[in-house]
């Protein structure tokens, strides 16, 4: 009985080399040839990073062909050593998230001691992947203007993506390629980040792990910040059968940044203000003071070395405090319709704000007024980098991101209905890269991801409203800790 699970084993040992999973990691393969195009076996080559010097070796195999995998996205400068040829250097070389790409070279025989440059050369081609996608770098992300700052704005240049409404039960923000607005996956450093949850009565599409983990108010900062975010590649079709766990939407592959040989920070604060805006036509026409309009979105990164070329450390924090201005125009019942109803029916009625406005004559009136619906954010993440040896690497990242997101009125029901949504995402993703050999790596990610939320709905003295005491909503024996109670206001007006 033992034997099955050995031979399993080795049979997965086999295929290392081949396998790849849904690793954001790149890799690099080629030929090394001498000036009469015959092969050069045992070339050693090196593959350096230019933001920590951490070196990727490997060498030439029988067929002169060298494979190196498990690249972190960024850009190298490539190294080629044989006794009896001169070093080649090939500088700058920029690779992205998930990269197959195939680079050839040939040596000039000379001295190892002398070396050559090569600035230019045929254009890198991806010669094992047939996938239609679409890379989003660092660069581009920081030269964009995005309202928010989150990503997934992003999302939308790609070609072959439709934004989709969200409602309750329907939360997919984007179709790929006509499929269905749940069907895409999303991966933050090679682990799933598809642990959406929903914080109302129902999950809808947030079931099943179809939706990525939001915040309170959708957006995706709590997953990663931009200014922690290295790049990102959305596939949309053709994509390899490692991809898509069942779903056959756009493959969205996160990459963050981890620190380099230099000390590198930011600061920023970005912010609108109702200082600099003017009162809308509505609230002047009812004399309604302007309503608080706040955004101001805070915070800052710091990378660097822990150890020189060996260990690196990156911090990230954000902070968002939004308040969106919001105008209310409805109807209540009035003073005397509250005073005329027998006194078990007054509590419910007086749930409502008082009338500020016009009386229709029938019972109710209008009410008035502005306010301001509050969201937060707090998104923290620290990642760590360490080589060990030449041959493995590991690393880890966690990211903490609370948010809420408060709502007068929701669902249409009385202003003075106060819905509090409150989500925590957490994650911890740690992962190792070993060479084993020349032409086998291996790769090992553990992560653990927890995306909790939760909705109340609640009664406050907005605009007078008094809330009714609790022995008059539930029976005997139930509490607002097991019992639910909704009163929805319709208005009829009978005429004889």
């Amino acid at each position: 009985m033992r034997r099955v699970p050995l031979l399993a084993l080795l049979f997965l040992a086999a295929l290392a080399s081949v396998l790849r999973a849904q690793s954001t990691n790149a890799s690099l393969t080629g030929r090394v040839t001498d000036p009469a195009k015959a092969v050069i076996v045992g070339a050693k080559v090196v593959a350096i990073s230019a933001g920590t010097n951490v070196r990727y070796e490997t060498t030439t195999n029988d067929s002169g062909k060298y494979y190196l995998a498990n690249l972190p996205p960024g850009l190298y400068r490539l190294e080629i050593e044989k006794a009896g040829f001169k070093k080649l250097t090939k500088p700058n070389v920029t690779l992205h998230v998930q990269d197959a790409l195939s680079l050839d070279f040939e040596m000039t025989i000379g001295s190892v001691s002398e070396s050559v440059t090569v600035e230019a050369g045929a254009p890198l081609a991806n010669t094992e992947s047939a996938a239609v996608s679409t890379v989003v770098d660092r660069t581009f992300v920081e030269n964009l203007p995005l309202n928010g700052r989150s990503f997934q704005s992003l999302i939308a240049l790609t070609p072959g993506v439709v934004l989709t409404k969200a409602t309750l039960g329907e939360q997919g923000q984007f179709s790929v390629n006509g499929q269905r607005a749940d069907a895409n996956y999303f991966t933050v450093d090679g682990v799933s980040a598809n642990v959406g949850v929903t914080a109302g009565g129902g999950l809808g599409q947030g079931a099943s792990g179809a939706l990525p983990g939001v915040s309170a108010f959708g957006s995706m900062n709590n997953l990663v910040s931009v200014d922690a975010l290295e790049e990102f590649k959305i596939q949309t079709s053709t994509y390899a059968p490692e991809f898509g766990r069942r779903t056959p939407g756009g493959q969205v592959q996160i990459s963050t940044r981890s620190g380099t040989n230099g000390f590198h920070g930011t600061l920023f604060e970005y912010f609108r203000n109702d200082a600099l805006d003017a009162n809308n036509w509505f609230n002047n026409s009812l004399r309604l003071r302007k309503p608080a309009m706040r955004q101001n979105d805070f915070g800052g990164v710091l990378g660097g070395p822990i150890v020189r070329n060996r260990a690196f450390f990156f911090f990230s924090c954000e902070g968002l405090r939004l308040r969106q201005p919001q105008t209310m125009l409805t109807i209540v019942p009035t003073t005397a319709a509250r005073q005329s109803v027998p006194a078990d029916l007054q509590p419910y009625l007086n749930a409502y704000p008082l009338p500020n406005g016009t009386d229709f004559g029938n019972g109710t009136a209008q009410f008035n007024a502005t306010y301001s619906n509050p969201s937060t954010l707090n998104a923290t993440s620290l990642r760590l980098d360490s080589q060990l040896t030449s041959r493995i690497n590991l690393w880890g990242r966690y990211n903490y991101a609370p948010s809420s997101s408060d709502e007068r009125g929701p669902f249409g029901t009385s202003v003075s209905d106060l819905s509090e949504a409150r989500f925590k995402t957490q994650t911890l993703t740690l992962g190792s890269v070993q060479s084993i050999s020349p032409r086998i790596s291996n790769e090992l990610r553990a992560n653990y991801s927890r995306n909790s939320a939760r909705d109340s709905l609640m009664i406050d003295s907005f605009g007078g409203a008094v809330s009714p005491p609790v022995s008059d909503l539930f029976p005997p024996g139930r509490t607002v800790q097991d019992s639910s109670f909704l009163f929805s206001w319709l208005v009829r007006i009978f005429t004889r």
